[in-house]
């Protein structure tokens, strides 16, 4: 097929479908849409955030969490446990040492700066998901309504699109306020909140978690938030279901299976309880139930503990319990799931399939609690706090053939090493890690850099230089198959810079080509191998995930 015979058509759906719309955003999911929008078919999908705060967002010295009490030694709470008796823990707080002010070349504020005393610390913004071709030219956005579903704008491993097994839809995971623990009060939905990414769920109280609340009030309202699971059509219809997982941290990536239901990854418990504390809480219980893989029904009310419906568990040595399963990354492929890990000292950062091949865990919360998950033969093994895999995004080129987005380690080296800020480890093995199944075991066969520049500063208009920052690796991707034998793969670039938290970093959409056949590394043909740069975030803007447009198409296109 001749690809430029193409270009006419997709241009003129670009001005009659995919002009920017407005959402009505009194009517419930599943009538949130805009008549006038549409997904272009063959086209990708950008899930990017933009922030919203200004300087009074947040006064310096206001403590940190609001409405955290006992200061920098923290207060201490007597936590029930299982056997009767309390045991004692204490909650610190942080200050804020900064304003609510984006980083710019005309003063030395940065909001992220909080971040180094507030370990909760995020900021509220709003979902755009943007309609580009696929070499970068915008043809909508779909703006998400902020009163049904936010993200948290510096948290790097949130906001990861998946189109569905059937490809009609796509989902991505959001907060959404709930009644606040120990309240009787609707949590607000909205951009500028704080803390949300470390809240509670609605059903999952952590009386040690420091994050009382995410706006100001007096007296202090209790503030939780759902983690939400979104799903969009090619049309721009929007439905929502609320979820329990994910209490204390964030849900990273959300994908409906052949099955018509949502299987999940994220995180949870920014809390204060000790390992030995966990196990003997029921606070502690409900969040090591409530983490890593998960299932969820569409359009049902949310599972409390114990129904909520984590699946498989994992626990290495004398790990913290709970954060083994701290999963980022997830895909189907012929109807089995896979989930990576691939930050966080605890448990292996690695590949991990969950359940039998070829079929999706479904069930009740103790029928998914026994899912085994199986590092795949021949992936990373080692502990992930000696370990050198960073392992993000996902996608299956065919049943032997599977790409992997190493984000690097994201060490900052100062000073630049001949203008290079990436270490070692990062410039050895972070890219778009090739593997090739071979006699029962997963060999890897190359890793795609060229045209990342790992560890080059890039400039960005109106941002301080002082806080340029450098491709660090890849995170989210999505893949497609061309008719020549190869296959082009888009990914968002992870970031390396002085920020106080790189998760806000502008960074950027690329795309590399690359033969499924080949063993060794593309040489001689500029058309392989070498990635280019079709996206770039803005000052104020991060680019989070990347899939295939919806629709009823296979996902080809140009």
């Amino acid at each position: 097929m001749n690809k430029h015979l193409l270009i006419a058509p997709i241009l003129f759906l670009a001005i009659t479908a995919g002009s920017p719309g407005r959402l009505d955003a009194q009517q419930y999911p599943p009538q949130y849409h805009d008549w006038g929008f549409q997904f272009v078919p063959g086209t990708l999908v950008v899930s990017r955030s933009v922030y919203e705060g200004k300087a009074s967002t947040i006064t310096i010295g206001e403590t940190l969490p609001l409405g955290c009490q006992g200061g920098l030694t923290g207060l201490t709470i007597n936590v029930p446990t299982t056997t009767g008796g309390t045991t004692a823990v204490a909650v610190p707080c942080g200050v804020a040492t900064d304003d609510g002010e984006y980083p710019n070349p005309f003063d030395t504020h940065n909001v992220w700066n909080n971040a180094n005393s507030d370990g909760s610390f995020g900021v509220t913004s709003p979902i755009f998901l943007d309609d580009i071709t696929t070499d970068g030219w915008e043809l909508g956005s779909l703006p998400i309504p902020t009163d049904r579903m936010v993200t948290s704008f510096s948290s790097k491993s949130e906001l990861a699109l998946n189109r569905s097994v059937d490809g009609r839809t796509i989902s991505f995971m959001g907060y959404v306020g709930g009644i606040g623990c120990g309240g009787s009060t609707v949590s607000p939905t909205g951009p500028n909140l704080l803390d949300v990414s470390a809240s509670n769920t609605p059903g999952v109280c952590d009386p040690t978690n420091p994050v009382i609340t995410t706006f100001e009030s007096n007296p202090v309202v209790p503030a939780a938030y759902y983690r939400g699971v979104a799903e969009v059509d090619a049309d721009g219809h929007l439905s929502v279901t609320d979820g329990n997982a994910y209490s204390g941290d964030n849900g990273r990536a959300a994908i409906k299976g052949g099955n018509g239901l949502y299987y999940m990854v994220g995180n949870d418990n920014s809390g204060n309880l000790s390992k030995k504390q966990i196990p003997i809480t029921q606070a502690g219980i409900d969040l090591v139930n409530a983490t890593g893989a998960e299932l969820l029904y569409p359009g049902l009310t949310p599972p409390l503990p114990p129904n909520i419906q984590m699946i498989g568990r994992l626990e290495f040595g004398t790990d913290k319990p709970g954060k083994d399963t701290n999963f980022r990354g997830l895909t189907i492929f012929n109807n089995t799931l896979y989930v990576t890990k691939g930050s966080g000292s605890n448990g292996v950062n690695t590949v991990y399939q969950a359940g039998t091949a070829g079929a999706l865990p479904t069930g009740s919360a103790a029928d998914l609690a026994t899912v085994p998950l199986s590092i795949l033969p021949g992936f990373p093994s080692t502990a992930a706090s000696t370990g050198t895999a960073f392992p993000f995004g996902i996608w299956f080129a065919d049943a032997n053939t599977l790409y992997v987005c190493d984000e690097g380690d994201g060490t900052l080296v100062s000073p630049p090493v001949n203008g290079n800020v990436a270490d070692t480890q990062s410039l050895a093995t972070a890219g778009l890690q090739k593997w090739r199944l071979i006699n029962g075991t997963w060999v890897l066969q190359y890793i795609l850099q060229d045209g990342l520049n790992i560890g080059v500063p890039y400039s960005i208009d109106k941002y301080p230089s002082s806080l340029n920052p450098a491709t660090g690796g890849c995170r989210n991707i999505a893949g497609r198959h061309n008719f020549d034998g190869t296959v082009t793969i888009f990914a968002i670039t992870s970031t390396i810079s002085a920020n106080g938290d790189t998760g806000a970093d502008p960074n950027k959409l690329v795309k590399v080509t690359d033969r499924v056949s080949d063993s060794t590394l593309p040489s001689g043909d500029e058309y392989l191998g070498h990635f280019s740069v079709i996206r770039s975030a803005k000052a104020g803007e991060v680019l989070r995930g990347v899939a295939l447009a919806p629709g009823d198409d296979d996902g080809l296109g140009w």
